[in-house]
């Protein structure tokens, strides 16, 4: 981790080193640290490191263990399911609201955001490319109108970060991803509330079943047993 300049939006600059460094691996999952060895190593003091790590454990990254430090957590396949499970639950109504309300500069924003996908899929740079896929579903469901729901959900796909895992080369390329949001792109520019949200539920499911399996494939464990998709019913 880098040092931060303390002259710069300290709080939020300290928030993002010290989950990038968790998502990166540079702070090991099962490992336990103290606030006073984190400062150091961002040379800041230990209070507004106390303060990022608190919202970290509220995202499920760490846990603070009295008297010995904070550890760093692993995502486990259960949990992967029920990430997956609450943002089908989510994302898919908030895409068809984002539809519907007609977000001045919606279109707009989810095509440069696409773009700069496109870009990072011709470079095959996977970091340029998810994050620009993260603004993407920021913006979307920040257009729905729940901010809330925005931050919620973005905060979920750390989840899935911490587990280290990602389809690219494994079980599709960056160009395939990039299909399945021209796709929600396409209905959403169309005024098409319906197809928008099917097309993310397809596409949020797709994600969560590669994802589970490759994982599964890989370690030996068992696939969760809870229904992934919530969000259809019988009958």
């Amino acid at each position: 981790m880098r040092q931060i300049d303390t002259d710069r939006n300290l709080a939020k600059t300290i928030f993002d080193e010290l989950r990038g460094a968790i998502v990166s691996g540079e702070l090991v999952p099962g490992t336990l640290y103290s606030v006073h060895d984190l400062a150091a190593r961002l040379g800041v003091s230990r209070t507004p490191v106390r303060e990022a790590l608190i919202q970290l454990s509220e995202r499920g990254m760490v846990r603070f263990e009295r008297n010995r430090g904070i550890r760093v957590l692993r995502t486990s396949l259960h949990d992967l399911e029920e990430v997956f499970a609450v943002r089908l639950l989510l994302e898919v109504p908030a895409t068809f609201r984002a539809t519907t309300q007609h977000a001045p500069g919606l279109t707009e924003d989810l095509a440069g955001h696409l773009a700069a996908m496109r870009a990072a899929a011709d470079e095959h740079d996977e970091t340029a490319f998810m994050a620009a896929d993260r603004r993407f579903h920021q913006a979307l469901n920040a257009a729905s109108g729940n901010l809330r729901l925005a931050h919620y959900v973005d905060s979920l796909r750390d989840m899935v970060l911490l587990r280290g895992t990602s389809t690219v080369d494994r079980s599709r390329g960056l160009h395939d991803i990039l299909a399945e949001h021209e796709t929600i792109h396409a209905a959403i520019r169309h005024g098409e509330a319906e197809r928008a949200a099917e097309a993310m539920r397809e596409h949020l499911l797709h994600t969560a079943r590669l994802l589970i399996g490759q994982e599964a494939a890989e370690t030996g464990d068992a696939e969760p047993e809870i229904a992934l998709d919530w969000t259809r019913f019988p009958g």
